[in-house]
């Protein structure tokens, strides 16, 4: 029977052996390593494909250098144009550089720079980088129109049975990792071409094996998919996880995945943000977002897998150092493994109240995250982000706070103005204001000692902006409201530049403290 007329499932299975024979020339086979959560409890045993330690620093290398292996002498002549985020293309530019072929990539305008540095890294002479664009979507136009005027191949990144097969061959290397058989795979999705290969050649060793589809929450093409029983596109498209950031699922991958996956599960980008932490913290793995994506799912629904053994795959690291600073600085509030909780505290506006919210219901947690700024007379609104290591600490919270009679509300994680850090101050209501800038060891107690040694009693609390950056030297903007001038002066007089571990750091001067109260 011709290879073309059978059953896709089938060509794909065979297209994977044949590519067994041709990705090996461009790179070699990836590790397999068990992950141990960093805290107790019930979860299941997680093993991770390591694609990051690939050529390209992710799998699509497979899928490009496969395509690209089974071009005619004379398609190799014209050669290939192709159109993505980033991974692909290096797979491109890398198999182009082997085989002496010419590539031209299309990207958008918004491709990391660390991407582009990297395909052209790999294509050397052999590639050229047309920005098109501002989404993956245009530059796919851009290409394609590229193609048809040249008479260039157009290497898909995900629509094609060659490069789905090539992804295939990192699931052959599962298989014949001796680590197996596992109860279930969490796979990513972008386009569908890397579940789809996966999917095929894991249940065809492993029958009864689950396949889970992840997504993110603002790109699921594939569960729109398979709900309206074909691709449909995505209206609006969140870019976090910039590599499977795809509107409109491929349509063989679909025509697979709808066979071979047992459901659909999404993820935030928050839960993505802590996997790529764990992946740091128990693997010393750097994962771009996309390439975290299923391990977040599997971290999302750990009691529910305890026992099992379950397969992730961490699909790249080509992630912008700039985005790697923002993810670290969104986790930092759970330093440490720890849960974390954001609450907005009404309190009355007198001196000494903010501690005594301290000492009484937050009494044992730590505080992540401290912003507050005066803005009316009789009350005050500061705003706390609290972790502990077990959350059932933390769901006392709520009631520590009714029983000391707190007006409170709890806060979302994407809150704009907590997100954005825009802490209002009021100038007309501050009598003699100063502003200390404190550096203290992050250590329990240190932050309230200071000021209950110093300020408690002695002046208000006006403005107060902390963050948890996960240093060993924590740094807080304190501003302190006092009855008069001589006040001001004796207080700060008095507070030690250096103490129990702590240090007060340079005034802040008049010019920037009239910034800061406008």
């Amino acid at each position: 029977m011709e290879r073309d007329v059978l059953p896709l499932d089938r060509r794909l299975r065979q297209e994977i052996l044949f590519a067994r024979a041709r990705v090996y020339r461009f790179g070699q086979p990836t590790p397999l390593e068990k992950l141990e959560l960093p805290d107790p409890g019930p979860g299941p045993e997680i093993w991770v494909k390591r694609e990051d330690r690939s050529p390209v620093k992710s799998y699509k290398w497979r899928g490009a250098c496969n395509r690209m292996a089974v071009l005619t002498p004379e398609e190799a002549a014209r050669g290939v144009v192709t159109a993505s985020a980033g991974n692909h293309a290096q797979g491109v530019a890398l198999a182009a550089k082997a085989l002496g072929i010419r590539a031209r990539v299309h990207m958008p305008r918004s491709t990391p720079m660390v991407k582009r540095n990297a395909v052209l890294q790999h294509g050397g002479d052999w590639v050229e980088i047309h920005l098109s664009g501002d989404s993956y979507d245009e530059a796919v136009i851009s290409a394609r129109r590229d193609g048809e005027t040249s008479g260039a191949v157009y290497v898909h990144a995900y629509d094609d049975l060659q490069v789905m097969a090539g992804q295939g061959t990192l699931a052959d290397e599962v298989v014949l990792s001796g680590h197996g058989p596992f109860d279930e795979a969490w796979l990513q999705i972008g386009g569908g071409g890397m579940v789809a290969g996966a999917s095929v050649w894991l249940k065809t060793y492993w029958p009864d094996m689950a396949i889970v589809g992840v997504e993110g929450t603002g790109q699921a093409s594939m569960k729109a998919a398979l709900a309206a029983g074909k691709p449909v596109a995505l209206k609006d498209l969140d870019l976090f996880c910039d590599g499977t950031a795809v509107r409109k699922a491929g349509t063989l991958p679909f025509a697979v995945c709808r066979e071979t996956l047992l459901e659909i599960v999404t993820v935030t980008n928050a839960e993505v943000s802590h996997a790529i932490r764990v992946l740091w913290e128990t693997l010393r793995c750097v994962s771009e977002p996309s390439g975290a994506l299923g391990l977040a799912a599997v971290l999302k629904n750990r009691e529910k897998l305890a026992g099992k053994r379950v397969l992730v795959v961490v699909t790249g690291a080509n992630i912008d150092f700039l985005q790697l600073g923002l993810i670290a600085q969104s986790q930092g509030a759970a330093a440490g493994g720890a849960s974390s909780r954001t609450l907005r505290v009404c309190i009355p506006e007198r001196p000494g109240t903010m501690l005594e919210l301290l000492d009484g219901c937050f009494a044992g947690l730590n505080i992540a995250d401290f912003q507050y700024g005066k803005s009316a007379t009789g009350q005050a609104w500061p705003v706390f982000t609290v972790t502990a290591p077990d959350p059932a600490v933390l769901e006392e919270v709520p009631c520590r706070l009714d029983a000391g009679g707190f007006i409170w509300e709890s806060l979302p994680d994407d809150a704009v103005d907590i997100a954005f850090r825009a802490i209002p101050l009021r100038a007309d209501l501050l009598t003699c204001p100063a502003f200390l800038r404190l550096e203290f060891y992050e250590r329990p107690g240190t932050l309230h000692d200071f000021l209950s040694q110093h300020i408690r009693g002695r002046a208000s609390l006006c403005y107060f902006n902390y963050r948890q950056s996960g240093e060993r030297i924590g740094r807080a903007l304190i501003g302190l409201d006092f009855v008069s001038e001589e006040e001001r002066r004796a207080v700060l007089a008095a507070i030690p530049r250096h103490g129990d571990g702590y240090r007060l750091c340079e005034p802040v001067d008049g010019a920037a403290q009239q910034r800061l109260i406008g």
